[in-house]
């Protein structure tokens, strides 16, 4: 069998760690086509997947009209330029691997998810933390019932202070006009994630949460505009030079390091944080998007569940906590234990686990997961394998704009599933 031919529209971060499931598993693929705005970022890109020449595209509508050069389309762009590509592509029945959120607006989240209903054609979101041996695992033991049923649940994401400095507040997601609100960006991940293991729509949400620290008025006195130049850097936790040129000290050529320059050097690296807004400071940046949030969901079947979102934490894993009528489940991203309430003894369960659940990390696994999935499917025809299709993406996008409808308007907001609603508009509060 041939391998499945890809093109990759925006050849960024996120385009470069699914592509590079192909490296590792040759024969599963091929990158044929590429399409990018920013020629630097294509070349390079083309040169590290062998991507001809001609096959490399300023505009994503010269791909378009060459569907012969390609199976299926990954679009990684940035979030606020998701809509029109995803829509031409399932328009013109290209199977699509779609980077979350899906999109920055409702309606247009909407308008995808039909357009690959309309176009019947395989279609996923990469909500990848679905395709790990742990959320498998867990998924399984919650079904059979280890905890007897499901009551609550507990979820942390803890998104790292260093990780929400690098791309909630010096990055391209620090603002609700450049990308989304912060729950939709970073969490519609997490949302899926629960749906997926509750196995139920939420019927109500709530939330709280605001832009607390990453403010002006937290700047320490001494600090200037840029950590380059500052005479109180060095006592900074949130030190562009500790979280970039220390980390290159150390060996790392990775994530986040590429997002500031390919292919990554000390020069270059110096040259960004002079000159580029990784050498913000942190407190004189133009960032708008909360750095803690706290949302409750009221599923349809019963169970409860808090989600929390914070800045403030070491770079981790995500952690969990379900408790169900038998027992209480404890999961940490890499390991489960099991309490059980008959016996009063702790069982524990260890996935196999690929990576750690960093971008760096490729997510626990999961980019390469779902990748397997996605080719998989498009090899086979089967497409059970992708773990949330179009209908389901589009609940956990729902959740996170009702959460932050919540959140603006201080109330409970019950889920529409069926009714079109207009844009959250507003940031932080």
């Amino acid at each position: 069998m041939n391998p499945i031919r890809l093109a990759v529209v925006g050849t960024g971060s996120r385009g470069f760690a699914l592509s590079n499931y192909l490296l590792e598993h040759p024969g599963s693929g091929v990158v044929t086509a590429a399409a990018d705005s920013n020629p630097r970022a294509l070349t390079t890109f083309g040169e590290a997947f062998g991507v001809p020449p001609d096959g490399r595209f300023d505009d994503w509508q010269l791909l378009l009209a060459q569907k012969d050069r390609y199976d299926a389309v990954i679009i990684a762009t940035p979030d606020t330029q998701h809509r029109e590509p995803a829509l031409a592509f399932l328009g013109a029945g290209v199977p699509l691997l779609l980077e979350k959120p899906m999109a920055v607006d409702e309606t247009e989240c909407r308008q995808i998810a039909q357009a690959a209903q309309d176009a019947g054609v395989l279609f996923a979101v990469c909500h990848v933390l679905l395709y790990t041996d742990y959320t498998t695992r867990v998924k399984e033991l919650v079904t059979q019932g280890i905890i007897g049923d499901v009551v609550s649940v507990q979820h942390l994401e803890p998104v790292g202070y260093w990780h929400q400095a690098h791309s909630f507040v010096r990055g391209n997601w620090r603002t609700t006009k450049s990308a989304a609100f912060m729950l939709l960006q970073k969490c519609c991940h997490d949302l899926d994630w629960l749906r997926h293991v509750v196995a139920s729509r939420v019927a109500r949400v709530a939330s709280f949460g605001r832009l607390t620290h990453f403010r002006p008025e937290s700047r320490p006195v001494g600090a200037s505009d840029r950590c380059t130049t500052c005479a109180v850097e060095a006592s900074c936790p949130y030190s562009a030079r500790k979280i970039y040129l220390d980390r290159f000290d150390r060996g790392d050529r990775g994530w986040p390091l590429d997002v500031l320059v390919r292919p990554v050097t000390r020069p270059g690296l110096e040259a960004a944080l002079a000159q580029g807004p990784y050498g913000q400071c942190v407190y004189a940046a133009d960032n708008d998007v909360v750095d803690h949030q706290v949302v409750i969901l009221d599923y349809e079947n019963g169970v409860t569940a808090t989600l929390t979102m914070t800045a403030f934490t070491e770079q981790a894993a995500r952690k969990t906590t379900l408790f169900g009528t038998r027992g209480e489940m404890r999961l940490d991203g890499e390991t489960i234990e099991v309490f059980d309430f008959l016996t009063d003894t702790v069982k524990r369960y260890d996935p196999a686990v690929v990576g750690d659940s960093t971008v760096a990390g490729g997510h626990g696994g999961g980019d390469f997961g779902l990748m397997e999935a996605f080719l998989g499917a498009m090899a086979s025809g089967d497409p059970s394998g992708v773990l949330s299709n179009a209908a389901t993406s589009l609940e956990s996008h729902l959740i996170a704009f009702a959460a932050e409808k919540a959140r603006l308007e201080g109330r409970v907001v019950a889920l529409n599933y069926e009714k079109t609603t207009s844009k959250v508009e507003g940031g932080s509060v």
